[in-house]
């Protein structure tokens, strides 16, 4: 029966999804809570984004200026 699956995988490099990821983009999120007996002491939401300058300016004009030609 294993005779009939067909092996898809492919080697993808280090350097492939770093272009991909700063290509597209991709957002981080988390929290941190610090906490003792159960008491919440501080509490920290974070948001990471990262993308390419080039990437972010053409999203950016995407969205500011979308009736204008980009340069």
């Amino acid at each position: 029966m294993q005779e009939n699956v067909i092996n898809h995988s492919k080697n993808i490099t280090i350097l492939e999804i770093l272009d991909r990821v700063l290509n597209k983009g991709v957002v981080i999120t988390g929290d941190i809570v610090i906490s003792v007996a159960d008491i919440d002491l501080v509490y920290v939401g974070l948001k990471l984004l990262l993308t390419s300058v080039e990437t972010m300016r053409e999203k950016r004009l995407a969205i500011v200026k979308p009736n204008q030609e980009t340069k």
